[in-house]
């Protein structure tokens, strides 16, 4: 009988020997919270119940139709069942539009079927709408040849990431991310042994970009890397700020001053809520400015999962990189011709969601009512969970202008700072895992998507029905006055 001692002597994969930059790799969104949050959700379903709630309230993840039960809109369910099953065309209440666009798409597609390979940068009757898009967004035409679509925004953003990325172990490719990030942008730099250029948004001032900041993090940094690109997420994740316009400039001009490539993360671009924001895509603002920023190197990125319509599970994006030499985009599609194509079926749905029904149109009526349904909660949750965080007391959270989180910030108790720290933890995730115990909210603590030194957070989302944020803040309210009480 081989022991365990054996077992491990004949493993060819083991600890020792794994790639040393997956450890560096966390997820924040389904992290060690979430993890507890499907064992308690197991055994409330066994009816163990031992707990002070019948439910798990997710309100950690931006998932609209697994979580919050939003229905799909009905315009890109027919589309993309129309593209997946002709013969659904014949029947006589299926809208005439909608028969019109397939057929279209089709006929782009070999064999007329998406059951066949696309192009590498994808099916070119997409690319040429997205182009489309973007020209009607910003007023400058856009080129079907600088659009990629990829399985979701993180396939395209870790592609653009890896074309930064050089052979230097000594001084690796420095790229500059905001905090509070997304934690995509941290790991797929782990995974790469890049160095992360942390610069922090300024809370004070609705988690704008400050300059100095900017300069700050970059000239500390340069020992140790070669600065190469700059992320900046617009609308922010988790933060939920909307960049103004003069923000944006700045930003532009530093990255030229620094040679730095832009990496634009725009998929909230539609989810704007607060009356006084307004989406400015980078590209528009680097075009406005003139020579010699209209001349800089950018990629900007868009996505199906986000955004009103939630379509998570089809993993449909696309980015558009500019202003590359044609001896770098030759690698570029080499690089993507390596992977043959993304599904189909997600670039059907990026099609329908940037390529909507317009006005006269059959389908365009209830195409703008289920958009204005969605987007008028959502805007209304903005405001709700915003004032509703603010009016308890030590919780601070910044107006929730676009995107669909909240990020609010909790004073907590030096001896529960303490403690958690006792137990190898930090004090926020503590914080989240006494929120879940003791209500079932599930949130993600501030720590997966770091922060300032000794400040706390938490990343909630506004997806919740109105009636249960209500509940869930009155909930966390009840929650927070008795953990004060009790760690003060």
């Amino acid at each position: 009988m081989i022991n365990k001692e054996q077992e491990k002597e004949n493993e060819s994969l083991t600890m020792d020997n794994l790639n040393p930059y997956i450890l560096g790799v966390s997820d924040a969104v389904r992290g060690p919270t979430v993890v507890r949050a499907v064992e308690i959700e197991q055994q409330l379903k066994n009816n163990f119940n031992q707990f002070p709630f019948n439910r798990v309230i997710r309100a950690n993840i931006g998932d609209p139709h697994a979580s919050f039960n939003q229905s799909p809109i009905t315009y890109i369910r027919q589309f993309v069942a129309g593209c997946t099953y002709p013969p659904l065309m014949d029947m006589p209440d299926f809208p005439i539009d909608i028969k019109q666009r397939v057929e279209r798409l089709l006929n782009a597609c070999s064999g007329k079927s998406l059951g066949s390979y696309t192009e590498s940068q994808g099916i070119v009757t997409v690319r040429e709408d997205i182009a489309n898009y973007i020209e009607c967004r910003d007023g400058y035409p856009a080129n079907p040849n600088n659009i990629y679509l990829c399985n979701g925004a993180t396939e395209g953003i870790r592609l653009v990431v890896k074309l930064l990325m050089n052979n230097n172990q000594n001084k690796p490719s420095g790229i500059m991310i905001p905090i509070p990030q997304y934690s995509l942008y941290s790991d797929t730099l782990s995974l790469y042994g890049a160095y992360q250029i942390r610069y922090y948004l300024d809370e004070d001032n609705n988690w704008a970009l400050n300059l100095d900041e900017l300069q700050r993090a970059f000239d500390e940094a340069k020992e140790y890397c070669i600065p190469r690109g700059i992320v900046i997420i617009n609308p922010g994740n988790p933060t939920g700020q909307v960049l103004s316009l003069e923000n944006i400039k700045m930003v532009i001009q530093f990255a030229y001053k620094h040679k730095l490539f832009i990496l634009a993360d725009e998929v909230y671009q539609e989810n704007i809520y607060f009356t006084d924001s307004k989406f400015y895509s980078f590209k528009k603002i680097m075009m406005d400015l003139g020579s010699p920023y209209n001349q800089m190197q950018m990629a900007s990125f868009h996505s199906a999962s986000k955004g009103w319509h939630g379509e998570c599970g089809s993993r449909g994006g696309y980015y558009e990189l500019i202003n590359l030499s044609e001896e770098v985009r030759i690698q570029v599609n080499k690089l993507v011709s390596a992977s043959i194509c993304s599904t189909a079926w997600g670039q059907v749905i990026m099609n329908a969601i940037i390529n909507p029904p317009k006005k006269g149109e059959p389908s365009y009526e209830l195409y703008e009512k289920e958009r204005s349904d969605v987007l008028n909660r959502l805007k209304e949750k903005a405001n709700l969970i915003t004032d509703l965080f603010n009016s308890v007391e030590g919780v601070h959270c910044n107006r929730v202008m676009g995107s669909m989180y909240a990020f609010p910030r909790i004073d907590l108790p030096e001896k529960a700072i303490e403690y958690a720290k006792s137990l190898n933890m930090t004090p926020d995730t503590f914080y989240c895992f006494q929120l879940l115990e003791k209500t079932g909210i599930c949130v993600v603590p501030g720590s997966g998507f770091k922060q300032q030194p000794n400040t706390y957070h938490f990343r909630i989302t506004i997806l919740s029905p109105t009636d249960e944020i209500k509940q869930i803040v009155d909930q966390f309210r009840t929650f927070h006055k008795s953990f004060l009480r009790e760690w003060k």
